[in-house]
């Protein structure tokens, strides 16, 4: 059923039974989900500007996950005795559930988070699961081979653009840096990198580093046991997934 995001260079896992579950009872569903992961596309100076660690076009794929009627919901879960609530119960808000007459598939994306909320989602799964609140779970993150190849795809973006300086940057909405952060880049300067070079690297360790979510991280986890016995479905996105600069559609 995942054929086409495989080809597409997505890095697909499924765990207990999910493809089967998801195959036969939430066959549209997931059709939906593929459709919408497939139109994907972040412009490689997204990657450099601020707003939370969430790309703008993540947030184009959360809107059309909602028009398609994956919306975000809160459970709420009380344990009553004899109609008493016992406790203060607790609650579970995940970023994009669908309903289906068969049950409810709940979906996460981490896009750019500390890699602990990888243990919050799946844990989250694995509760909602074992109450039958959900038939299976979601996670989409950034694919092995995006991760792998971050600083080139920003490198090769800022010689392409001929970006020589943090200015253009700034006026892309990066956050401004550091102390730290500059003398490193002038230090790596000093040695003999270009500009691209040395602050795509610098750069990429900062905001896109190994303890932030990524399929690695999440492979980790999951190979571990976290979040079993729910179905999941694991997707992340494709170095091909970022479109490069381009002088005909001007981005600064």
């Amino acid at each position: 059923m995942f054929d086409r995001l495989r080809q597409a260079g997505f890095d697909v896992m499924v765990r207990n039974h999910a493809e089967a579950i998801l195959s036969v009872d939430f066959r549209p569903e997931t059709e939906e989900l593929i459709d919408a992961l497939l139109r994907v596309r972040i412009p490689a100076a997204e990657l450099i500007a601020s707003g939370g660690g969430e790309a703008k076009s993540t947030q184009r794929l959360r809107r059309e996950l909602t028009q398609a009627g994956w919306r975000k919901h809160n459970f709420r879960i009380e344990t009553t005795v004899d109609n008493v609530p016992k406790g203060d119960g607790t609650s579970h808000e995940i970023d994009h559930i669908r309903r289906s007459d068969a049950g409810t598939l709940a979906l996460e994306i981490e896009w750019n988070n500390k890699d602990p909320f990888f243990d919050r989602d799946l844990e989250n799964f694995q509760r909602l699961h074992a109450q039958s609140i959900i038939s299976a779970g979601v996670i989409v993150t950034r694919g092995a081979a995006l991760q792998d190849h971050m600083a080139r795809v920003i490198e090769d973006y800022l010689r392409q653009a001929q970006i020589a300086d943090e200015a253009p940057l700034l006026r892309l909405g990066m956050k401004e840096r550091t102390v730290r952060q500059r003398q490193s880049v002038q230090r790596a300067m000093g040695a003999g990198m270009d500009f691209p070079q040395s602050f795509s690297r610098f750069f990429v360790a900062d905001k896109f580093g190994m303890a932030t979510t990524h399929w690695k991280k999440l492979e980790d986890r999951v190979q571990r046991g976290v979040g079993n016995p729910c179905p999941l479905l694991l997707i992340g996105l494709p170095r091909d997934a970022i479109t490069p600069y381009s002088a005909a559609t001007p981005e600064l």
